[in-house]
């Protein structure tokens, strides 16, 4: 396959050197145990082989897609040396065609683990779904040597990059861990992996919320050869859509009014940057206060219609400070006044 490999572009979308040069590290690591030199594959991407030594040092994303495609392409080894075999070139593209046709990412997702046992028995890939969180967890079957945190962190970025591909959508993470102490580079992890990161923990894994795994795949066939063409088909910063975002905006603001008063508060939660909650709202075609607006009319909806609460309670208990300007709130909202709401609820 004549193609960019998914597994050559697991870095950030950042044009600052902000990759680790650790993992450039495992590279030349790699061609050392095929009794090759890496001296070709790091005069492609531009990088000192004096450096690779340095632990401080740090390479561009393009850098690290460079040195990743020229090291797979001369070794033949998508895997980069982590496994006991090789991964021969186009092995990631084939997982990625195998999950193409799923009815939605959670089942997308387990077909990619399925179909990564075929590729090697060294680690095990296993995507779970318990109640609202979708996670998936490497179980490293095999010692993966030096190369280990090189081999988590790139297969955990492949899946991720690929889900956000497959549904056309930035997928948040509410957790990445890590089974290891935590590394002198860890400043790059936010980047990879935006999100809480937590190292030291029993397996790599990454959880998200469990509603993107039932979103259904909006790539075909041509979208996948078009994308494995592409410099940087599964970069995760390049998702700027959010499809579920809005939707964990309302829930939010719904479920928690007293914590989410301002637009900081709420992107907090939300994981994401004040600029970022806007764009997605803007581009939603909402605002921010329209979002609590419907939030309060259901609330008072609510109470209105299920107990017997005075207008004046209500009101203060959905943020108005008099039944006054409550009333004109809602009947912009609704097209009737409060009373009016209570006594239709009441004759049905």
């Amino acid at each position: 396959m004549n193609a960019t490999p998914v597994g050559a572009l697991p870095w950030t979308g950042s044009a600052r050197a902000a990759t680790p040069m650790v993992f450039v590290r495992a590279i030349v690591d790699a061609y050392a145990r095929y009794g090759r030199d890496a001296a070709a594959a790091l005069a492609a991407a531009g990088i000192d082989p004096a450096t690779v030594d340095e632990p401080s040092a740090r390479i561009t994303a393009a850098q690290m897609e460079r040195v990743s495609e020229a090291a797979m392409r001369e070794l033949d080894d998508e895997a980069l040396g982590w496994f006991s075999r090789r991964l021969p070139w186009g092995s990631y593209g084939m997982l990625c065609r195998a999950s193409l046709g799923a009815p939605d990412l959670a089942v997308a997702l387990k077909r990619w683990c399925r179909h990564h046992a075929l590729l090697t028995d060294d680690v095990r890939l296993v995507f779970r779904l318990v109640g609202a969180r979708a996670s998936l967890v490497i179980e490293e079957r095999r010692a993966l040597r030096a190369s280990r945190e090189f081999c988590l962190v790139t297969l955990l970025r492949y899946v991720h990059g690929y889900a956000c591909w497959a549904v056309d959508s930035r997928i948040p993470l509410l957790a990445a861990h890590f089974p290891y102490p935590r590394p002198a580079h860890a400043e790059a992890y936010p980047l990879m992996f935006p999100g809480p990161v937590r190292f030291d923990a029993p397996v790599a894994g990454i959880v998200f919320d469990a509603r993107y795994a039932a979103l259904s795949l909006v790539r075909d066939e041509p979208a996948l050869r078009q994308m494995l063409r592409r410099a940087l088909p599964l970069t995760v910063l390049q998702y700027r859509r959010d499809r579920l975002l809005v939707r964990r905006a309302r829930e939010i603001i719904a479920a928690r009014p007293d914590e989410v008063r301002d637009a900081a508060a709420l992107a907090h939660r939300l994981n994401v940057s004040t600029r970022t909650l806007f764009r997605h709202l803007r581009e939603a075609g909402v605002s921010l206060q329209a979002l609590k607006n419907e939030a309060r009319c259901a609330r008072a909806v609510a109470l209105l219609q299920r107990t017997q609460r005075p207008v004046a309670h209500v009101a203060r208990a959905v943020g108005f400070d008099n039944e006054k300007s409550f009333a004109r709130a809602f009947r912009q909202w609704t097209g009737r006044s409060p009373r009016a709401c209570r006594r239709d609820a009441q004759a049905r």
